[in-house]
């Protein structure tokens, strides 16, 4: 019994020692290190990325007129026959075909004898009928052969102009047949392709919830994944009023310029297209925001203190975020160490 007194008298005395030495130890409240950012207003835009595939806003294919002997000539610049890849001007002689059974058929100078003889006869029945020799019928009918005259020499000389032919457009070759040179070609044979690309179109097909914010005449950023650092800027040059039933998008064109020839033809372009821009408003990162069944939440610091806000947003992009309500301008907002943060914890801001 003496024994059970002492234990029970040792147990109180060290409880209350415990007790003493619990309530002498401080707390102590390690503040987070944070970065802050003072809140400003700013703009921000949305866009809307479309692709499509750069075409030629000029191209032409070339076919020969005539079957004959073809003779390809020299490009003027070169001296040299033309080559796949040349660059070309309009009016560059490019090839004749050679047939001179098909010339001596046209007949073009007994052609032009007659359109002579015919313009004679005409002087001289005027000239006789000033003076009462012949009728007014004979008259106009002298007017009519040398009017048939003319249409036969005209008519034959634009058969003959089809056995040369020039270059239509400026531009590139980008297609070009191997002929062995005075070989033997059929009427309609190809003859090459020229495309003029210094000036591009891309058909895009847009998203429907866009339709009332595209318009026409508005910009559009242009770029190719080969080479990204190189930014055109294009315009919507014609928009579709119908939707796709089955894609839920309508059809758009988008011009621009490509003095360069950066952009070839067929290469698969990304267009960025603004859809809407806030004036004067405040942003923040999206990365920032905590989304929980709370809401959304960020948090500001006060007096080396972590407040938690919620926050209601509005439009948004990749990157950034309108806040609506929740936060003020100038305030600091924690954009770095807010993973671990709850509310009113002590902070450290960092430099």
């Amino acid at each position: 019994m003496k024994n059970l007194i002492y234990l029970i008298a040792f147990s109180m005395l060290t409880f209350v020692a415990c007790d003493q030495t619990e309530e002498e130890t401080p707390k102590i409240d390690i503040a987070a290190p944070v970065s802050v950012l003072q809140i400003k207003t700013d703009n921000l835009s949305r866009f809307t990325i479309a692709t499509g595939n750069a075409m030629a806003d000029k191209e032409m294919e070339l076919k020969s007129t005539l079957g004959g002997v073809f003779q390809l000539k020299n490009h003027p610049k070169y001296n040299r026959p033309y080559k796949l890849g040349d660059r070309v001007r309009a009016g560059q002689p490019f090839m004749e075909i050679i047939d001179n059974e098909y010339v001596n058929a046209i007949s073009l100078e007994s052609k032009k004898m007659n359109l002579k003889l015919a313009e004679k006869t005409l002087i001289k029945q005027q000239s006789v009928f000033e003076k009462g020799g012949v009728t007014e019928r004979e008259v106009q009918n002298a007017e009519l052969q040398v009017t048939t005259a003319k249409n036969d020499l005209e008519n034959a000389q634009i058969r003959l102009a089809k056995m040369k032919m020039d270059i239509p457009i400026s531009g590139v070759i980008v297609d070009f047949p191997n002929y062995t040179p005075n070989s033997i070609i059929q009427q309609g044979a190809p003859l090459g392709k020229i495309m003029n690309y210094s000036k591009m179109y891309i058909d895009v097909n847009l998203p429907e919830n866009t339709m009332n914010e595209i318009k026409i005449g508005q910009a559009v950023q242009l770029t190719n994944y080969s080479i990204p650092n190189d930014t055109l800027i294009g315009k919507i040059t014609e928009i579709s009023p119908a939707i796709d039933i089955s894609t839920r998008t309508y059809l758009a064109k988008v011009r621009f310029s490509n003095p360069n020839l950066l952009i070839r033809p067929g290469m698969f372009v990304k267009n960025l297209i603004k859809v809407n821009q806030k004036d004067d408003i405040i942003i923040i990162p999206k990365e920032i925001i905590i989304s929980d069944q709370l809401g959304k939440r960020v948090f500001v610091v006060e007096d080396n203190t972590a407040i938690e806000r919620i926050i209601e947003t509005g439009m948004e992009n990749d990157d950034m975020i309108e806040v609506l309500s929740g936060l003020e301008v100038n305030e600091r907002l924690v954009i770095k160490g807010f993973e671990t943060l709850r509310n009113k914890s002590k902070v450290k801001v960092l430099k």
